[in-house]
């Protein structure tokens, strides 16, 4: 009986039995259905081996909208609770952890997510490459962040969930306020995941550099690929740090040391200097794929090249350097000096200047074009106003003065909702309606695409706007509960009808899914955009080489001018090709992971020490394995190629 009273909830209640009874069920009707349905071979061949980074992207976005199903019910638990004043639909232990466990799953295992899915499907196709410069990795970059994930997911029926918030500060987040094993999860989960997404960082740093297209310069690539590139270099930077205040914490928890705490020499500033050195430039890992995103969908549906290509190359370089240079404004209420704060003040509005290019290159861009409505020009357009709003409050928080008033109150909140939401949100479902065909071979309804768009656009509005007034009259972020007295009610009220509006909008994206999986035609072209970019020039869905032959790129937009203007895209004749070997090391080795990341929640070192026994294992056959990968016959590209439609007629 001891060894599971280890695993209780310290704070059980119906809903938590309930999930672990729907959790249960859920995993036996998988297990049930895979067995029935005689698809374990198939899934073990044809994805948890895969090192295809088409397939590792899909993976991620299947992953993405799972944790957006979470995470979203997280939010509607918190705005249910704060609908009417004096509420008991939550109580002040259970509103802490659906808070953070929110803020993880939406920014690292949702967002992220759905940015490395767009990145692994389409960057490699933008730069006319056959895979990611080192596939292997790329596939345990995903088990990592799976595996991660998962088990940050597990802690609220076994164990209990991380109560401290997303940002975690110590010393509530030490042992002496926070003394069960929830921080544990949120410290062990985020770093597996991060360990992911720094090889990540470092694989598509090098697939951009080294596998492009010929004739493909730095400044013919398209705004996407330019927006991965900066990215993944701020990952590289960035999530070192986050590692290491990590294993920092970890060990302030399970050994005693004392980096964190408020005696013996700890301090409590520098988890908050090192979580915001990494996590604002966290900020524009997710923003600018997002930019990206919206570069190539507004010159598509505006049928006009992009405005002031090299302004935003200029623009993505200066945010990615002055994001690491802003992560005081996160603290100016916490005792730096004016001269610190001025500082940061000033830098915190300068990134504003770069991030004002791009908006007016945008609508440039969109003057007088033919624009056509699809649902993701939708979600680009929309994008524009609300983000701006989000943008505008931005800079006026960075006042150091003014945010006496602002920090921690409702209009915060406001603040960063109305930046992400817009800025990611709304560029992960334009990405995911753009590049669907391309990843599946049919296109999504647009009419419920468009459903969606405006519950979502006015949702967004209803949800956040209201937040920005009860900030103002002074209502705090984080509190479970209000008296009627304090007038938020009416203001929480119309935010709880927004964010069920935001509830309505991703159900129908699931349904458009589910709809269009079933009745979609899958009669369409390999461009059903009429595309600028080189993804759209091989077919749809995607084989596994890619292109059958290497495009040679002479202008920026390649594709565009090889339609328009004759040039020829694909020269000579079909060659054999190299590709790498499914392995099922990756998965293995982050099993291992899962298992040594729940041991040290729960101090269990005999089964930490095998888990590690087992990671060092897999990477000792990996050293070992001679695996030279596979060749696609000449024969086999010319049956493939007849069956598709042909790259060389």
């Amino acid at each position: 009986m001891e060894f599971f009273d280890r695993f209780a909830v310290p704070n059980p209640t119906f809903t938590i039995y309930a999930s672990m009874v729907a959790i249960g069920l859920t995993m036996l009707a998988i297990l049930v259905g895979i067995t029935y349905f005689k698809k374990w071979g198939y899934l073990w061949r044809e994805w948890l081996t895969t090192v295809d980074h088409k397939r590792i992207g899909i993976m991620y976005l299947i992953s993405a909208l799972l944790m957006l199903f979470r995470g979203g019910v997280d939010a509607l638990m918190m705005r249910a609770q704060t609908a009417i004043p004096d509420n008991t639909f939550l109580n002040a232990q259970e509103y802490n952890e659906v808070f953070t466990t929110h803020g993880v799953v939406m920014i690292l295992f949702m967002a992220m997510a759905f940015v490395m899915a767009l990145m692994n499907f389409v960057t490699p196709l933008q730069i006319g490459a056959r895979d990611v410069a080192f596939p292997r990795l790329n596939a345990l970059s995903f088990w990592l962040y799976f595996m991660g994930a998962m088990l940050f997911n597990i802690s609220f029926v076994i164990g209990g969930s991380p109560d401290s918030g997303w940002t975690s500060y110590f010393p509530l987040a030490g042992n002496e306020f926070s003394p069960s094993v929830g921080t544990n999860y949120y410290m062990l989960s985020i770093q597996i995941a991060g360990l992911g997404t720094l090889i990540t960082g470092i694989n598509f740093i090098v697939t951009i550099l080294k596998m492009r297209a010929p004739g493909m310069t730095l400044m013919k690539m398209p705004m996407f690929t330019w927006s991965a590139l900066i990215t993944n270099l701020i990952i590289v930077f960035a999530f070192p740090v986050l590692t290491v205040a990590l294993a920092m914490g970890t060990m302030d928890r399970l050994f005693g040391t004392h980096f964190f705490s408020i005696d013996n020499g700890g301090m409590d500033m520098l988890w908050a200097n090192f979580f915001w050195v990494w996590g604002h430039p966290e900020v524009y890992i997710l923003i600018l794929p997002a930019f990206g995103i919206y570069s190539e969908i507004i010159p598509t549906f505006a049928r006009r090249n992009l405005y002031g290509y090299k302004s935003m190359v200029i623009s993505i370089v200066a945010i990615s350097a002055l994001s690491f240079l802003v992560w005081v404004h996160h603290f100016f209420t916490m005792g730096q000096g004016a001269l610190v704060n001025s500082i940061f003040s000033i830098s915190t509005m300068a990134i504003a200047v770069p991030t004002g290019v791009k908006i007016f290159n945008w609508l440039l861009t969109l003057w007088k074009g033919k624009i056509e409505f699809t649902t993701a020009m939708l979600y680009s357009v929309g994008f524009i106003p609300i983000f701006t709003i989000g943008g505008v409050t931005g800079v006026m928080l960075a006042m150091a003065s003014a945010d006496y008033q602002y920090h921690n109150t409702m209009f915060l909140v406001a603040h960063f909702h109305l930046v992400i939401i817009p800025g990611v949100v709304f560029a992960m479902i334009a990405g995911l309606f753009y590049w669907w065909p391309k990843m599946f071979g049919f296109m999504l309804n647009e009419k419920l695409g468009k459903a969606s768009f405006w519950a979502i656009a006015v949702g967004v509005c209803l949800a956040f706007f209201p937040m920005f007034i009860s900030g103002l009259d002074g209502q705090a972020r984080r509190m479970y509960t209000y008296s009627e007295s304090t007038g938020f009610g009416i203001w929480n009220m119309i935010s709880f009808i927004g964010a069920s509006m935001l509830a309505i909008g991703f159900i129908l994206i699931v349904y458009n899914i589910y709809y269009s999986t079933r009745y979609a035609s899958r009669d369409i072209s390999s461009d059903p955009w009429n595309a600028r970019s080189l993804e759209w020039a091989t077919h749809s869905p995607v084989p596994d080489y890619n292109f059958a032959i290497t495009p040679e790129v002479q202008s920026l937009e390649a594709f565009w001018d090889a339609k328009k203007k004759g040039h020829k895209l694909f020269k000579g004749n079909y060659k054999e090709i190299h590709m790498p070997n499914n392995s099922g090391v990756p998965f293995i080795m982050c099993c291992f992971f899962f298992l040594l990341g729940f041991a040290l929640v729960f101090s269990m070192w005999v089964v930490a020490i095998i888990a590690a026994i087992g990671i060092f294992s897999c990477m000792a056959h990996r050293s070992l394995e001679q695996d030279h990968g596979h060749h696609i016959s000449v024969e086999e590209i010319t049956k493939t190629e007849e069956k598709l439609g042909g790259a060389k007629k």
